[in-house]
């Protein structure tokens, strides 16, 4: 699994819902580097917020006929508000039960196989000293982990399905369960880390249902939501369960093998566990309004589950389609965030004033030819705002970046280098392929 921080609660632990191999940790440098590579960026995803509210209904009555209404026994008015209750409950239980019936056959499971290298050691004679060339090296594709997917189209004899990238990130072969218990090969159309979303493509000779999107946009704190998906693997397959939605204004921050990334998330507390990673997130009416993707797994903490929001997901997919990957604005910087770096460095190397300390993003090389070098840019310069807009982090930066620029448009950057401020005009091109990471 993959681990990660939340961004308000750095204490915390964002977990991203699958079963892979433990990852080895990364050792730390220096600076403990934000981030290492050239700044390919994210496509930020939008923010819905709506307030609940609730309507009631006040009945007038005249002074003698509210006399005659609290003479009515106590008993009775209970015993009608039961029935009236019950029958409410049975009918809204009965409607939940049919829609997941209904969309169950769009719900898979995922899995994920690697390669594994083995090797035989043969010793024709115990008395000859060891050989690399009597290694019988082999390698054979093991199961690493396993996901959940929503089918959400369907072309011809084509479907497609809608998972998260960490479950299909690094795989040799993927296999697809399917609802009537058939295994098919599913294909990668094209993933992207930094907002973890892939489309994987099957066969459509065994799809019969496509799962329809909703819109998250309408998304209301306390509306009642479903998960559907594989915890734990394909034994308790199409695990169904229900919650509300605590929250439609999150942003949490995850690393990812691109690089650190924050994303906006719907919050909800329906059980999310290991293998719900990519299963949809449902409305009672069945409409698909997010992709369950991660938890905060911590002592203590219950109930924190997280999905990306359908109507962010959408444009990502279809770029996906068309493309295989996300075309991203590129600047051509390696950077880390500034308060990793030691304050003596920043005052006495950077020539940073106490009130610029730890407020940017630190530049550590730029590469040959990008946007940035064409620009001016060094390396030891300090970031601290795009377009006006002020950015202490690479978090931040990226956002900015993505959210309000396009390939091909010129951004002023703000910067500050050997504690003066600067300005600087960079044109943006596209991510180059291999450098996508931030």
């Amino acid at each position: 699994m993959t681990h990660h921080k939340h961004e308000n609660q750095p204490s915390h632990e964002i977990q991203t819902m699958k079963q892979p191999q433990k990852q080895k940790k990364k050792p730390n440098s220096c600076f403990k580097p934000f981030v290492s590579g050239i700044v390919g960026g994210i496509l930020a995803l939008g923010v819905y917020v709506l307030t609940p509210y609730a309507q009631h209904a006040t009945n007038n009555t005249a002074s003698d006929s509210a006399a005659k209404t609290e003479a009515v026994s106590t008993n009775d008015t209970s015993a009608s508000s039961s029935k009236t209750t019950a029958v409410q409950t049975s009918h809204s239980s009965s409607s939940i039960s049919s829609m997941v019936e209904d969309v169950s056959p769009a719900i898979v499971g995922i899995t994920n196989y690697q390669a594994q290298s083995q090797t035989d050691m043969g010793f024709g004679d115990f008395n000859t000293p060891f050989d690399e060339s009597q290694q019988n090296k082999s390698s054979q594709e093991e199961k690493t982990g396993t996901g959940s997917g929503v089918i959400f189209k369907k072309s011809g004899s084509k479907a497609y399905i809608l998972t998260n990238n960490h479950v299909i990130e690094g795989a040799n072969k993927l296999t697809v369960s399917l609802h009537d218990g058939k295994t098919t090969k599913g294909k990668l159309v094209g993933a992207d880390p930094l907002t973890d979303l892939a489309v994987v493509e099957i066969s459509s000779s065994h799809v019969t249902k496509v799962a329809a999107l909703g819109d998250s946009s309408s998304l209301r704190a306390g509306e009642t939501v479903i998960a559907i998906g594989n915890p734990l693997g394909e034994d308790l397959s199409r695990t169904v369960t229900q919650g509300i939605v605590s929250g439609v204004e999150r942003t949490v921050s995850m690393n990812t093998s691109a690089g650190e990334s924050s994303i906006n998330v719907i919050q909800t507390d329906a059980a999310i566990n290991p293998g719900n990673s990519g299963g949809p997130l449902l409305t009672t009416d069945g409409k698909v309004v997010g992709i369950t993707s991660m938890k905060i797994s911590e002592t203590g903490v219950e109930g924190i589950g997280f999905a990306l929001p359908i109507n962010d997901v959408k444009p990502i997919a279809d770029q996906l389609l068309a493309k295989g990957k996300i075309e991203r604005p590129y600047i051509g910087i390696s950077m880390m965030d500034l308060d990793q770096v030691p304050d003596i460095y920043q005052k006495e190397t950077l020539g940073l004033k106490n009130s610029q300390l730890d407020q940017g993003v630190y530049i550590k090389e730029i590469a040959a030819g990008s946007p940035a070098t064409k620009a001016g840019l060094k390396s030891e310069d300090v970031i601290t705002a795009i377009n006006g807009k002020q950015i202490k982090t690479g978090s931040e930066l990226r956002h900015e970046l993505y959210t309000n620029t396009k390939v091909g448009d010129t951004v002023n950057i703000t910067l500050i280098r050997n504690g003066k401020e600067e300005t600087k005009k960079v044109t943006l091109t596209q991510t180059e392929s291999k450098q996508e990471s931030s």
